[in-house]
């Protein structure tokens, strides 16, 4: 008889987990607390638009390969990918924009346009940030992390001192570009990971060379698409995945079984893979004596950002946005210190708006616009009512301004989403939308433990943990997790 997984959470990690899991004969069932699964990637609909609620960029198109390809599999055999061009837009103000090519040539041509000489400069440093996505994407994110012994290798050691672990982000992109314009467009993927740019390994130029090589891609439908895609190939090799089940507690009967109790019923298990929120399983769902860690430990963790959302269905079409576009029309240093520096509701906030229906016209009705809203902003605040409207309004008058039309008349559709909803909905320590901040001392080793160090059989997935957050990571992360899973119990 095949031992028995229970996986909890039906978001990327949980879903990659369980189909790796069940692909190598273990008996699995996932649990989630959700109506649909996707975690933080689902969707709703709403008077004809259909909106995905969270990530809404497709980078590292070579992961999903990866990852499809594990089961014989290819993304195209479930959807239709099509490369965005430009990748997105910049704007600096009402009449400033920049949009981003697609492809090395017309960046660089961009680039020494903006600064002469930069357009060189610019194929050096993605030559650099190359080795790093090869080292970092290929290497380092697969490895569990469970012993320091995983990276004791000449050749390892020596990845690592060319990846720029030491050198700050900021200090590395200022060898090669000085327009400040040149400059926020290269440091915005790190505005994400959890720190100022001067405090962001330099390391993570791979994520310009994810973007502006590997380029920026859509699948048509969204980004839900991607979750039906698995979806559909977990319930082909078998697992069972259960909507509506909120766990209550993971109950340890012995060292080799677990009970899980949710809302609906008890199910007993030989294996747990969290995949849910990492300290709400360890605060909420496991006796204290079985924690990794203590609630001092996890109030010392550095978080990535949080958002405010906005969901806007539009009853017109709108100009001058292109699919992915940036609003950095203030101060980008301000407002990156207001989201890891001096935690408050940001003055000026840069912010980011998505017109899906610029690409895909089947996600609202017919002349019309569906239009997605972020703000990053700092985790564990209050997000009431009235602060949501006031940033709404605030972000408004400039997006407005740039496309030379009134919108809010023509809002037919609005719902908002900030911490409270990201608490309710994922469980998510302080309301944080995208884990841990990717810092020096949270990788790897310094991530919290894939596995239990007092339970054998419990193991976690998905942000909180190795690799890291994103979808991409998240994918990875539960490949991890699984293969390691098989390593202790076959």
């Amino acid at each position: 008889m095949p031992q028995r997984v229970l996986v909890i959470g039906a978001g990327f990690a949980g879903l990659a987990a369980a189909t790796s899991l069940a692909e190598k004969g273990y008996d699995v069932t996932i649990l989630e607390k959700n109506s649909m699964p996707g975690g933080r990637a689902r969707i709703f609909q709403a008077n004809g638009f259909t909106f995905d609620m969270g990530p809404s960029w497709y980078w590292m198109p070579d992961v999903f390969e990866t990852y499809f390809a594990r089961f014989g599999k290819k993304p195209s055999d479930y959807y239709n990918l099509v490369r965005l061009d430009p990748s997105y837009s910049v704007v600096f103000g009402p009449n400033e924009s920049v949009d981003l090519p697609a492809g090395s040539d017309k960046l660089e041509a961009l680039f020494e346009q903006i600064e002469a000489g930069s357009g060189l400069k610019l194929r050096e440093f993605l030559k650099q940030a190359a080795y790093k996505y090869e080292v970092g994407m290929h290497k380092f994110v697969w490895k569990p992390s469970r012993s320091i012994t995983e990276f004791l290798s000449l050749k390892l050691l020596y990845d690592v001192a060319r990846l720029d672990v030491f050198q700050s982000f900021a200090t590395h992109a200022r060898k090669f570009f000085k327009h400040p314009r040149l400059l926020e467009i290269v440091e915005f993927p790190v505005l994400f990971l959890g720190a100022t740019p001067e405090n962001t390994p330099a390391m993570y130029s791979l994520m310009n060379y994810a973007e502006m090589v590997f380029g920026t891609w859509y699948p048509m439908g969204g980004m839900h698409e991607i979750v039906k895609a698995m979806v559909s190939l977990a319930e082909e090799k078998g697992v069972k995945i259960l909507l509506n089940q909120t766990v209550q507690k993971i109950d340890i009967l012995n060292k080799k079984a677990h009970r899980i109790i949710t809302d609906k019923g008890t199910f007993e298990t030989d294996i747990v893979v969290a995949g849910a929120d990492y300290n709400h399983v360890e605060t909420s769902l496991v006796e204290p004596d079985n924690r990794n860690y203590s609630d001092a430990y996890w109030q010392k963790r550095v978080m990535a950002p949080s958002s405010l959302l906005f969901y806007l269905g539009v009853n017109k079409r709108v100009p001058r946005l292109q699919h992915h576009n940036l609003f950095f029309d203030e101060d980008f240093k301000l407002h990156a210190q207001e989201i890891y520096e001096t935690p408050r509701w940001p003055t000026k906030p840069l912010f980011y708006a998505s017109a899906p229906s610029k690409t895909d016209p089947s996600i609202a009705p017919e002349g019309c616009e569906n239009l997605f809203l972020l703000i990053p902003v700092a985790p564990d605040l209050t997000d009431d009512e009235a602060t949501r409207e006031r940033y709404f309004n605030l972000i408004m008058d400039r997006l407005e301004a740039y496309v030379g039309e009134a919108i809010r008349g023509h809002i037919v559709f609005k719902r908002s989403y900030a911490h409270s909803d990201f608490k309710a909905d994922y469980n998510a320590f302080r309301g944080n939308a995208y884990g841990l901040a990717n810092t020096l001392r949270q990788t790897a080793l310094l991530k919290p433990s894939l596995k239990n160090k007092r339970v054998n059989n419990l193991f976690y997935t998905g942000q909180l943990t190795v690799p890291g957050p994103g979808v991409p990571p998240s994918l990875i992360s539960g490949l991890v997790v699984a293969d390691e899973v098989a390593k202790e119990f076959v």
